[in-house]
């Protein structure tokens, strides 16, 4: 059993930990991404899919990171080193740190993005969504200050600390994203023909269910909920021993799923009502809703609200992604948590810079096929299209694998289930302890591997359904 650290910060309560966490996994992963994979994947089937693989995948392996932190009360690196000290374990929690440096780097240019388009309506009411989208990304004038600021707002929060920064700044911005999101849900779903939208979203067609559909449902899960870079690590790392790692982390699951399926509902009713198809990819956030929101009532104002609580959700997860490695240098070094704060997020702007301006204001970075071949990352990769894949894609799933088996196999399911048992008194023992070891020692390692596999272009499940069809 780990030594806590001394004079550890702590959360001031649960329902703050709670907010800080789901905020860590709220953000543009369940707001941008989560609509437009289901409009990708055939609707109501992907979201049913994706709720089953958040219960039966991820909520359990969430339980692993949190019980990892609270034990060692460290960062990444330190928890691994407490219960390994030699060998080579100590360098998954160094991947951890580097893959919350180098996600924050790409993470706050898109984080930015969403913020200069709150402004959108006043720059240039009616220029063409799509001629805006694709000037504004490729003007580094633009770009570039927006990045600096949303780092600027991301190390403000973090020098704060745990309790009067993260935990103070997530009581006020959880609610406001809460209350944003029911206003421009009211607005989508009174729209004139917005049953199909919610036909499509809440109807399932289970026809349309396939391998590439089943894959890209776990991923999307997995990826939503913050794991596989020590995010939930480092949170739980400031919990105290009396409270309720299944209750806090079970509430985490459930607000984090809750803000994407809200998410759906802001979005499908309004893109239907307005003529528009759902399948549009990454750029149905960004070009088709502004499209949506001129065609509406009101859609200006809508418009400003709904980015607005896009910034908030980003802003609550560039704070964990700068707060992971952060915690490391103020666990490890020297280094006060302001000083930590603003080393790393002044890398972190000065690392960004690149992907800011590869979006077609500087050729070589918006065009890197001459580096890496279009079979990897896709057809003319820019930088930030190889930096989300690197770490985005490959670290974030490597390290949610080698944390599955560390937790599992080297500390070992039952010293990780008896700290999941303090605090939770008699609701975690018998055949439910044991099931959890076998999903922690199997199942989640397994699937993680079947998300890897479809990163590289190897699509598994569709492998065996061919194999026994």
């Amino acid at each position: 059993m780990a030594t806590p650290t001394a004079e550890r910060e702590q959360w001031g309560s649960r329902i703050g930990f709670v907010l800080a966490a789901a905020g860590s996994a709220i953000g543009l992963g369940n707001i941008w991404r989560f609509p437009f994979k289901t409009g990708e994947n055939g609707g109501a089937a992907f979201v049913i899919l994706y709720l089953a693989c958040i219960l039966f995948i991820c909520l359990p392996y969430l339980f692993a990171e949190l019980s990892l932190g609270r034990n060692s009360q460290k960062n990444p690196v330190g928890a691994i080193k407490a219960i390994k000290e030699k060998g080579p374990w100590s360098l998954v929690g160094g991947l951890c740190v580097l893959t919350g440096v180098f996600i924050l780097s790409y993470y706050g240019v898109i984080a930015g993005w969403a913020f200069g388009y709150i402004f959108k309506d006043i720059v240039a009411p009616a220029v063409d969504a799509s001629q805006y989208f694709s000037n504004f990304i490729a003007n580094p004038i633009a770009v570039i200050p927006l990045l600096g600021l949303f780092m600027l707002l991301t190390i403000g929060v973090v020098v704060g600390g745990v309790e009067q920064g993260i935990e103070r700044w997530a009581k006020v911005l959880m609610p406001v994203l809460l209350v944003l999101m029911l206003v421009v849900i009211f607005r989508s779903v009174t729209l004139p023909g917005a049953g199909a939208g919610l036909d499509f979203y809440l109807n399932p067609d289970f026809s349309k269910i396939d391998g590439g559909v089943i894959v890209e449902a776990l991923g999307q899960a997995f990826f939503s909920l913050s794991l596989g870079m020590g995010a939930m690590i480092t949170y739980g790392s400031y919990l105290p021993k009396r409270e309720n790692l299944l209750v806090s982390g079970g509430y985490v699951a459930l607000f984090d799923t809750a803000i994407a399926l809200m998410a759906g509902l802001m979005i499908f009713p309004a893109v239907f009502a307005m003529g528009a198809t759902p399948n549009e990819g990454p750029a149905l956030i960004f070009v088709v809703l502004p499209q949506v929101f001129e065609a509406m009532p009101l859609g200006s104002f809508i418009g400003a609200v709904f980015f607005i609580l896009l910034s908030i959700a980003a802003l609550t997860s560039t704070v964990s992604l700068l707060e992971v490695v952060v915690s490391y240098f103020v666990d490890d070094t020297s280094f006060t948590r302001k000083k930590a704060a603003w080393l790393v997020g002044g890398f972190t702007f000065a690392f960004g810079v690149p992907s800011a301006l590869a979006n077609g204001a500087v050729g070589w970075l918006t065009d890197m096929s001459w580096l890496v071949s279009n079979d990897i990352v896709g057809q003319n990769p820019s930088f930030l299209d190889i930096m989300d894949f690197i770490w985005g894609n490959m670290s974030l799933g490597m390290g949610a694998l080698l944390l599955s088996i560390f937790v599992g196999w080297v500390w070992g399911s039952e010293n990780a289930i008896e700290e999941l048992q303090q605090g939770s008194g008699d609701t975690f023992k018998g055949a439910i302890t044991k099931s959890w070891s076998i999903f922690l020692k199997y199942i989640c390692p397994i699937f993680i591997l079947v998300i890897l596999a479809n990163i590289v272009g190897i699509n598994l499940i569709e492998w065996v359904i061919n194999l026994f069809s």
